[in-house]
């Protein structure tokens, strides 16, 4: 995972800690944030490994079908 990545999801969940207020407004807030982290989270699993600028071309061929 990248280091920005767990940067902004601490950043987010410091966030989602201060928004602990009672008021809706709060609420709503700390549930966008939430959110927010989960999606992080999501699309760094979803994320392929870097493995440089080489392409395996049997792996290609496979994936293709070809």
């Amino acid at each position: 995972m990248k280091p920005t990545y767990d940067l902004a999801r601490e950043h987010l969940r410091r966030a989602a800690a201060m928004l602990q207020g009672g008021d809706n407004q709060s609420r709503q807030l700390r549930n966008i944030v939430e959110r927010t982290i989960t999606l992080i989270d999501d699309l760094t699993e979803d994320a392929p490994a870097w493995q440089g600028n080489v392409l395996d071309l049997q792996s290609f061929k496979e994936r293709r079908g070809l």
